[in-house]
């Protein structure tokens, strides 16, 4: 199974290295409010993925998450990127990052599955939000990339978890509602700006959960 994923980690490097990246001489026009949601955004795309690279281990897994991690990097690079488009500078932390972090380090690499896929699933929203909703072709230009990548991170978890029991199921659910509200609580004034209220933002990642079928059990591939 994970043969057929570093094949596709690997067309989608390749084909990021022959379109090359955004125009960022073109400049960005964002809002205060969105500056600092993207800024709290990459920081949260920037870590270097080392501890669970060292719990994927090593065989085609263990090279699909190192092409994985590289992909979450570039993403983090291309909003730093952005940011500076716009004049803006990145940040060094936020309370929201660090506290994904020490949880998805807590126990083994099933747990920090199951936090990543609360993070990409939310991610899914967040940036369709900011491409749809940002009416800056350089700030939706890079939106757009960083989305398509993350509706393939979400069944490349899924296809590592496997079928999850309902008590697993269950503690799931419970981050990822505490995790969906304090995204949107925290990033309230940048999603308004972008047309989305945060409560639109959580029943909208609740359909995405729904729709997708995340934590069904099954064991998804690369379309």
């Amino acid at each position: 199974m994970f043969t057929t994923w570093v094949e596709n980690f690997e067309s989608e490097a390749a084909r990021r290295k022959r379109t090359g990246d955004p125009d960022w001489a073109a400049g960005a026009r964002l809002h205060p409010d969105v500056v600092k949601s993207v800024q709290r955004f990459q920081v949260g795309e920037s870590g270097d993925g080392a501890n669970l690279i060292a719990k994927a281990g090593g065989g085609t897994y263990g090279a699909a998450v190192r092409l994985f991690v590289a992909e979450e990097q570039n993403h983090a690079r291309m909003l730093e990127h952005l940011l500076r488009s716009a004049g803006q500078p990145t940040i060094g932390s936020h309370w929201t990052d660090a506290v994904f972090v020490r949880l998805r380090r807590a126990l083994g690499l099933r747990l920090e599955l199951m936090v990543l896929l609360i993070a990409e699933t939310v991610a899914l929203r967040y940036y369709r939000a900011l491409r749809d909703g940002s009416h800056d072709p350089l700030t939706a230009d890079v939106a757009d990339r960083i989305l398509r990548d993350e509706e393939r991170h979400v069944p490349f978890h899924q296809a590592r978890l496997g079928r999850v029991r309902r008590p697993a199921r269950a503690f799931w659910w419970m981050l990822f509602a505490g995790a969906v509200v304090t995204v949107a609580h925290d990033h309230a004034p940048g999603l308004r700006q972008l047309g989305v209220r945060p409560w639109q933002f959580v029943v909208q990642t609740l359909e995405i959960v729904r729709r997708q079928g995340i934590m069904d059990g099954e064991a998804h591939r690369p379309g």
